[in-house]
């Protein structure tokens, strides 16, 4: 067993139901794992620990989704880069440290930023370094996903999507109309949708990153 200081910490910023790093909570020995969100929590007032390993964020979508089509509430890029502004900034703090000038590696061993690729982020942080699709990775259905970061790409592992679930991806609302995968606890969603369940993780997707990023 791993002595409590020699635990990994792993920072989830705006982590909501945790389904991204439950993998990670599941190897309790090995990880320290640290979900920043409302309402314990707030991005953009936390001070990261030192020694962090790795890092998992999720800033809201709500302004950047090109999905948001009937919004009473114009879109406000400068409030949705608001908590992007502030999961970044808790990189860099763990980034940004003094060390030996040989030394080629980092405290901090991977960091991903999670938002839908058919978006605006891309016009802030760039090209993604991966865009990927749950069934890509065992969950079979359709939503683009854009990573941005430093991280090990997590091997796929594709299923075919079944054709009623080719009919409706082709529909702007179809994740309305879906009924979820399990999440990445095994805890079953016992309901259709709602504002969060497209949101979630898929467990395949989260798994497979961890088995790459350990």
């Amino acid at each position: 067993m791993c002595k409590e200081n020699q635990r990994k910490i792993i920072l989830s910023l705006c982590g909501g139901t945790g389904a991204w790093e439950e993998p990670y909570r599941q190897h309790p020995d090995s990880y320290d794992v640290r979900n920043i969100t409302l309402p314990d929590y707030d991005v953009r007032t936390y001070q990261p620990p030192e020694n962090v390993y790795g890092i998992l964020a999720a800033p809201p979508c709500t302004m950047f989704s090109f999905a948001r089509t009937k919004a009473k509430k114009p879109r406000d890029l400068r409030e949705g880069m608001e908590c992007v502004r502030a999961c970044l900034n808790i990189i860099w703090d763990c980034m940004e440290v003094k060390q030996e000038t040989k030394k080629k590696t980092l405290r901090l061993k991977f960091w991903a930023l999670e938002n839908p690729a058919i978006g605006f982020l891309k016009h802030f942080l760039g090209k993604p370094a991966l865009i990927f699709n749950p069934y890509e990775f065992g969950d079979a259905y359709q939503k683009h996903t854009a990573l941005w970061g430093w991280f090990n790409e997590p091997k796929r592992n594709p299923v075919k999507l079944s054709p009623q679930m080719k009919k409706l991806a082709k529909t702007n609302s179809y994740l309305r109309k879906i009924k979820f995968p399990k999440f990445a606890s095994d805890r079953p969603i016992e309901f259709r949708f709602n504002k969060d369940a497209k949101s979630i993780t898929p467990a395949g997707f989260a798994k497979a990153f961890f088995d790459s990023n350990r």
